[in-house]
C-alpha cells in the first residue's frame, strides 16, 4: 500500500485531532446542501395552492389542481432525484465527492430556470424532473462527504446540521409562499421557484473553496494528498502526530476492506453492496438493507404529507381559516426542534433517539386520527357555501398534536436517519451504499407523493383525519424496526464502526468499546510475516 512514512498507532484515543472551530466550520458549510432538499420540498406546497398557478394548469374556472396533476407535479421531482442519487454514487467514486456535488448544483439550476420559465404543465414537470437529478446528486453525496470529513466527536451534530438546513429550506419556502399567496400574477409561483437559483450558486461556489474528502484520496491510493487535506480539515500541521495517526488508521482500514471486499470492476463494485449473509450484522447486504430500509422508514413516518400537502388538506377540512399560516407554524416548529438533535445525538446516541422518536410520533399520529374521526376534522356542517367544523377546540387539539409530532420527527428521525446511513458503510462501497439509501428515500418519497392525493382529495379517497391511522401504523413499524435493527455508532470513527458491526449486535452495540486499531492490527500482521520469513 502506498504511503510510506505513515506511523502505526496502537492507542484508540489518538486517531483524531482535537476539534477546532475552523475544522468545525469547514465541515459544517457542506450542510448547506440541505437547503436544496428543504426548499424544493416546501415551496411546491404553496405553489399548488396558488389560484394563478391552478388556472394556468387546469383552466380559468378551476379552483384546485386535479389529483392526477397535483400528484405528477409534486412527485416528479422525487422521481428525478431517485435516478440522480443512483448515478451520483458512481460519479463520486470516479471523479470525487466534491466535483459530484458541484455538478449537481449546476444541473439543479438548469431545472430551476425551466420551472421559472414555465406557463403550463409540460415545462414545470420537465424542470422539476431535471432539478430532481441535481438534488439527487447533492443529497446522496453531501452525506458521504460530510461523514468522511467530520471529526468523530461532532460528526453526528454536523450531519444533523444537514437536516437543520433542510428545515431552514422548508421555512424559507413557507415564508415565500405566504408572502406571495395573494399575488394575482405569475409572480405567485415564479418568485418561489426562482429563489431556488440562489441555493445552487451559493453551494457550488462555497465547495470550490473546500477540500476533497481524505478518504477518497486514500481509496485512490494517493495518501500524500489525503495528508494535505486532513491537515487542513483538522487544523494541524501535515507532520502532526494526530494527522499521522488518523491517516494511518484510514489507510489500514482501507487495506483491510480491500482484502474483505475485493473490487475488480464496475459491476463488482455494485454487486458487493449485496454480498454476504443477511443474518451477519457486518455483511454488506445487511448494511445495504439497513441503509435503504432506514430511509424508507423515515418517509413512512408521514412527515412529507404535512409539508407537501398540508395547505390543500387543511383547506379541504373547512375548519381552518388560514391554512397557509398553520402550515408556516408547522414548519417553524420543525426548524426550532431540529437543533436539539445537535446535542442529543452525541450525548444520548443515535439508537435511543430513533426508538423514542418513533414512539412519540406514533402516539401523536393516533391521537390526531382518533380526535379527528370522533369530534374533529371529520365532523363539519355547511354554513352558506362554506364548510365549518362542528368542534373548533377539537380541531385545535389536532393541530397541536400534529405540531408535537413534528417536534418528535425533527429532533430524532429527521437528522438521525441521515447520520446513521453516513456511518454504516465501509469505504469500498460507501458512496454507492449511501447513494442506494438516498435513492430509497426518494423512491418512497415519490410513492407517497403519488398516492397521497388519491387518499385525501375530496374527489378520491377523502380519508380526511383517517389518513393519520395509516401514518400512525407506519410509525409503529418504525418503532419496532429501530429497537431491533439500529446499532449505536455514537463517538466512533468510521473505521471503528466497521469493527463494532463485526463484533456486536444492534441491541448490545451501545456497550461496545474499541480496544485496538486497524493500523495496530496491520503492523502486528506485518511483524508476524517478517518473523515467519526470517525463520524460513
Amino acid at each position: 500500500m502506498p504511503g510510506g512514512g505513515v506511523v502505526s498507532p496502537t492507542g484508540v484515543d489518538r486517531i483524531e485531532a482535537p476539534v477546532t472551530l475552523k475544522a468545525y466550520l469547514l465541515c459544517a458549510f457542506a450542510a448547506f446542501g440541505g437547503i436544496f432538499f428543504g426548499y424544493d420540498s416546501g415551496y411546491i406546497n404553496g405553489v399548488t395552492g396558488s389560484s394563478v398557478f391552478i388556472e394556468i394548469i387546469e383552466g380559468p374556472t378551476a379552483t384546485a389542481l386535479t389529483g392526477a396533476h397535483n400528484s405528477l407535479i409534486t412527485s416528479i421531482l422525487s422521481a428525478g432525484t431517485f435516478f440522480g442519487a443512483l448515478m451520483a454514487g458512481d460519479l463520486a467514486d470516479w471523479y470525487g465527492r466534491r466535483p459530484t456535488i458541484i455538478a449537481g448544483c449546476f444541473i439543479y439550476t438548469i431545472g430551476v430556470i425551466l420551472q421559472a420559465a414555465s406557463h403550463g404543465l409540460n415545462l414545470i414537470v420537465a424542470g422539476r424532473l431535471i432539478a430532481g437529478f441535481g438534488v439527487g446528486f447533492v443529497t446522496a453525496i453531501i452525506i458521504v462527504y460530510m461523514s468522511e470529513i467530520c471529526p468523530r466527536k461532532v460528526r453526528g451534530a454536523v450531519v444533523s446540521g444537514y437536516q437543520f438546513c433542510v428545515t431552514i429550506g422548508l421555512l424559507l419556502a413557507s415564508c415565500v409562499d405566504y408572502a406571495t399567496e395573494n399575488r394575482q400574477d405569475t409572480g405567485s409561483y415564479r418568485i418561489p421557484i426562482s429563489i431556488q437559483f440562489a441555493w445552487g450558486i451559493i453551494l457550488a461556489i462555497g465547495l470550490f473553496f473546500l477540500p476533497e474528502s481524505p478518504r477518497y484520496f486514500v481509496k485512490r491510493d494517493e495518501p500524500e494528498k489525503a495528508r494535505v487535506v486532513l491537515s487542513r480539515l483538522r487544523g494541524q500541521p501535515a507532520n502532526s502526530e494526530y494527522i499521522e495517526y488518523e491517516l494511518a488508521e484510514i489507510i489500514a482500514n482501507a487495506e483491510y476492506e480491500r482484502k474483505v471486499i475485493p473490487i475488480t470492476g464496475y459491476f463488482s463494485s455494485w454487486m458487493h453492496c449485496f454480498s454476504g449473509n443477511l443474518w451477519t450484522g457486518s455483511s454488506n447486504l445487511r448494511r445495504t438493507i439497513l441503509g435503504t430500509s432506514l430511509q424508507m422508514m423515515q418517509q413512512w413516518t408521514g412527515v412529507n404529507f404535512i409539508f407537501y400537502f398540508s395547505t390543500p388538506f387543511l383547506k379541504s377540512t373547512g375548519a381552518i381559516s388560514n391554512s397557509f399560516l398553520i402550515s408556516l407554524i408547522f414548519t417553524l416548529v420543525n426548524v426550532l426542534s431540529t437543533p436539539i438533535s445537535f446535542w442529543t445525538i452525541e450525548r444520548i446516541g443515535r439508537r435511543p433517539l430513533l426508538v423514542w422518536g418513533a414512539f412519540g410520533m406514533l402516539v401523536c399520529q393516533f391521537l390526531v386520527a382518533i380526535i379527528g374521526v370522533t369530534v374533529g376534522f371529520n365532523k363539519t356542517h355547511a354554513e352558506g357555501t362554506a364548510t365549518i367544523a362542528n368542534n373548533i377546540p377539537a380541531v385545535n387539539a389536532q393541530i397541536a398534536f400534529i405540531a408535537i409530532y413534528i417536534f418528535f420527527f425533527a429532533s430524532t428521525w429527521g437528522p438521525g436517519a441521515w447520520v446513521v446511513i453516513g456511518e454504516i458503510f465501509p469505504l469500498p462501497i460507501r458512496s454507492r451504499g449511501i447513494a442506494l439509501s438516498t435513492a430509497s428515500n426518494w423512491l418512497w418519497n415519490t410513492i407517497i407523493t403519488v398516492i397521497t392525493p388519491y387518499m385525501v382529495n375530496t374527489d378520491a379517497g377523502n380519508l380526511r383525519s383517517s389518513v393519520f391511522f395509516i401514518w400512525g401504523s407506519l410509525c409503529t413499524c418504525a418503532w419496532v424496526y429501530a429497537y431491533f435493527l439500529i446499532p449505536e455508532t455514537k463517538g466512533l470513527s468510521l473505521e471503528q464502526v466497521d469493527r463494532m458491526l463485526e463484533e456486536t449486535t444492534p441491541r448490545t452495540s451501545a456497550k461496545w468499546r474499541a480496544t485496538t486499531t486497524y493500523a495496530a492490527q496491520l503492523a502486528a500482521e506485518g511483524k508476524e510475516e517478517i518473523e515467519h520469513e526470517s525463520q524460513v
